[in-house]
C-alpha cells in the first residue's frame, strides 16, 4: 500500500553554513566594528551574544536572513528570552525545532480525519505515517496539508507505492 512519512526537520549543515556567512558578514560590516557581537551553534540551539538591543537585533536579522536564503524557515525557530551575561552584553538562544511535537501530530491527523479523506495516518515518535490505497489519495492530503499552517515547515518523505 501505498504511504508517506511527515516530518518536520531542519537541515543542520545548512544552518552551519548560514552560521558561518553571518559571522563573516558581522567581521566585515562597519556597525559591528570593535563590537563583541557573535553566534554560536551549542547542540540545537543558536546562542546570538551583542553588546546592546540594537546589536542584538541587527545579528538576529542578519541570521535570519541567512537562514531563508538557504531554505530554512523562520517558523522552524522558537526565540528565547534576552538575558544578561558577563561583560555588560546580552544573550538570546535561539531554539531550533526538529520533529514533530506530538500535540502537531495530533492536529495534523485530526485535519486528515475530519477532511475525510481514505487514508489511514498513525503517529510514530516525531513523524507521521500516513497510508492509502491509491497514490492519488496521498496527493490530495499532501496537497491539502500545504494549504495549511500548522506551526513548524512540514515536509513530506518516504513516498512508496
Amino acid at each position: 500500500m501505498p504511504s508517506f512519512d511527515v516530518v518536520s526537520k531542519v537541515d543542520m549543515q545548512e544552518v552551519s553554513n548560514a552560521l558561518q556567512h553571518t559571522l563573516k558578514e558581522i567581521s566585515q560590516r562597519f556597525d559591528f566594528k570593535g563590537s563583541k557581537s557573535t553566534v554560536e551553534l551549542v547542540e540545537s540551539e543558536l546562542r546570538v551574544l551583542a553588546d546592546d538591543d540594537y546589536k542584538l537585533d541587527a545579528v538576529k536579522t542578519l541570521l535570519l536572513t541567512k537562514l531563508n536564503k538557504r531554505g530554512i524557515s523562520p517558523k522552524s525557530l522558537e526565540d528565547g528570552k534576552v538575558e544578561n551575561a558577563s561583560g555588560g552584553l546580552l544573550r538570546q538562544n535561539i531554539k531550533i525545532i526538529q520533529g514533530l511535537a506530538t500535540e502537531k501530530s495530533k492536529e495534523i491527523n485530526k485535519f486528515i480525519k475530519e477532511k475525510k479523506f481514505k487514508v489511514t495516518s498513525e503517529i510514530h515518535k516525531d513523524q507521521l505515517r500516513v497510508t492509502g490505497k491509491n497514490r492519488d489519495d496521498l496527493q490530495l492530503v499532501i496537497a491539502e496539508l500545504r494549504t495549511q499552517n500548522f506551526g513548524p515547515p512540514l515536509q513530506f518523505i518516504n513516498f512508496r507505492d
